[in-house]
């Protein structure tokens, strides 16, 4: 009688090929990284990505023997950085620090994006968040977020907000707020912050949705009032000011959030691996201090959770740009 099990037949190749793809990705995560690993950051040295990726790469350095280094890919609102790794060999060795810019307002702002933001990457993890502050002139009269709706319905289209561009964060924000709250605020396009914020301390724009380490020194000093801030929660270091939520306009969030991808089909133990480590060290309080230092929140998850809320963030400001009318500049 013939021997039954022929390791070689037709069924046994198919029972054997998820067993040896396992252990061919077992494999890769435990001979992993094998060479230098590179942290694309899609924005100049000194930005928010570069400020995250370095004590990462760092501590990554020392844990993996092997030498981390963050590269600098900046260009056309962040693209340029995120095609190439999009591009890149799914090995684990080349790493995006993606943004909400990147993954979530880019796909609606511009028509022609030369990758797709949850087609082309395998999330790894959250990394950090930051809230914005809405803040508003001394000299208005507002002195709640409800104050300010009030005021803005009274005389629709006459108020003024600020922001670093059309599509930009603050931008968005301000735009978001208008459609939950059921006002009309008039736009001001600026190139950059600072000169939004020597306008609205001279009284000539009304309203700003801006970076906390920009108007908090304002704030202090009584020039600016902060009415609310953009989170989903109250933050720790100003736990006396409410959400723009609970002041007033229900459910509202703005947040920018930073995280950690790899190209698609980076195999899952690597993704695995590089998670587990990036949760570790953005745990540890020397890294959490420096993120605290640019008002920036610790946050991480699983690739699972991440990838979920990419998705999510993706189909509402893709709502909120189309809302806004914003076309890429």
């Amino acid at each position: 009688m013939p021997f039954s099990l022929n390791l070689f037949s037709r069924r046994g190749r198919s029972a054997l090929l998820p067993a040896m793809l396992l252990t061919s990705m077992s494999c890769l995560a435990a001979g992993y990284p094998e060479k230098p690993v590179r942290i694309v950051t899609p924005f100049p040295t000194n930005s928010v990505t570069d400020v995250l990726a370095r004590p990462i790469a760092a501590k990554l350095t020392e844990a993996w023997g092997q030498t981390v280094i963050v590269d600098n890919r900046s260009g056309t609102a962040g693209m340029l950085g995120t095609e190439l790794v999009a591009k890149a060999a799914p090995d684990g060795h080349t790493l995006l620090m993606g943004t909400n810019a990147t993954h979530a307002i880019n796909p609606g702002l511009f028509k022609n994006l030369s990758y797709d933001p949850v087609r082309d990457f395998a999330p790894i993890t959250l990394v950090a968040t930051s809230y914005l502050l809405l803040v508003v002139n001394a000299g208005v009269p507002a002195n709640t977020v409800r104050e300010l709706v009030a005021m803005a319905k009274a005389k629709p289209g006459k108020m003024t907000y600020g922001s670093a561009g059309s599509g930009s964060s603050p931008h968005l924000a301000a735009e978001l707020f208008k459609t939950m709250a059921g006002i009309d605020f008039l736009h001001v396009p600026y190139k950059g912050s600072p000169q939004i914020l020597i306008d609205v301390l001279g009284g000539r724009i009304d309203v700003y949705f801006s970076n906390a380490a920009v108007a908090l020194p304002q704030v202090k000093s009584g020039k600016l009032k902060l009415l609310g801030v953009t989170g989903a929660k109250r933050e720790a270091t100003l736990p006396d000011v409410p959400t723009v939520s609970e002041a007033g306009v229900p459910d509202f969030e703005a947040t920018s959030w930073f995280g950690m991808y790899a190209p698609a089909r980076t195999p899952t133990d690597i993704i695995a691996r590089v998670n587990a480590d990036v949760v570790r060290i953005v745990a540890m309080p020397e890294v959490k201090k420096q993120f605290d230092d640019f008002s920036l929140t610790a946050s991480t998850s699983t690739p699972a959770e991440f990838g979920a809320f990419g998705r999510r963030e993706l189909e509402k400001w893709t709502r909120v740009v189309k809302a806004s009318g914003a076309i890429a500049e």
